[in-house]
């Protein structure tokens, strides 16, 4: 019996290929789209705990399709959100229509935002795609106004090297599986006033099923 080849580097679609091939199918993901009313809630509810007193600005890196950003302008905000995926940024586009909302195409790790100009960060499964997630991390602060928040949903959902190749340069990612709390905890710790971890692997309502990996939410406040 032959072994399965893993495909070449040159056969893997790019970052941007890859994320804009899911676009279509994204939502149907409990997490993801939340269109289960349930879901939406579960969401919802610690949101408005984790991010600033509305109104503000917040910007949603990796916005993906939008539904976290839709929460944020349900609550009362202004969002501003940037994907790498053209075909994401179309979709959360057209989810977001009519409100008070922008979406551009953009390096998430980057985006082209002028220092100190919003009210929250807020980013979900998002570190683990980064080639430098602490120069990343480093620069979302100075996005933010002095006494802002990031919030940051991630998790460890599995061991460094046992994700299989999904796009060109992915294998490189520092934090490629997750990244677990501690370890961000540790990275962004010196650049804020204070944060919070929140544990979110028992909340099965947010993900629509049981989940046996780490998954979590930091809460920091920017420095005043």
């Amino acid at each position: 019996m032959s072994e399965t080849s893993l495909p070449t580097e040159s056969e893997l679609p790019t970052v941007t290929e890859y994320w804009d091939a899911q676009a279509a199918t994204f939502d149907e993901e409990v997490d993801h789209g939340l269109r289960d009313p349930a879901a939406l809630e579960a969401w919802r509810t610690p949101l408005r705990t984790w991010l600033p007193e509305p109104p503000g600005t917040v910007l949603d890196l990796g916005c993906g399709t939008g539904s976290l950003s839709l929460i944020a302008l349900d609550e009362g905000f202004s969002v501003q959100g940037v994907d790498l995926s053209p075909a994401m940024v179309a979709e959360a586009a057209r989810r977001c229509a009519g409100r008070d909302a922008w979406f551009t195409v953009g390096d998430a790790a980057v985006p082209e935002v002028e220092a100190g100009t919003v009210d929250a960060i807020l980013a979900r499964h998002l570190l683990w795609t980064l080639p430098d997630p602490h120069a990343a991390l480093a620069g979302w602060v100075r996005l933010v106004r002095p006494g802002g928040r990031l919030v940051l949903v991630e998790g460890r959902w599995c061991p460094a090297g046992a994700v299989p190749p999904y796009a060109q340069g992915a294998d490189t990612m520092p934090w490629q599986g997750g990244v677990l709390a501690e370890d961000l905890v540790a990275a962004l710790d010196p650049l804020v006033a204070r944060l919070e971890v929140v544990c979110l692997s028992e909340e099965t309502a947010l993900w629509g099923r049981e989940v046996d990996d780490e998954r979590y939410a930091v809460v920091a406040t920017v420095p005043g």
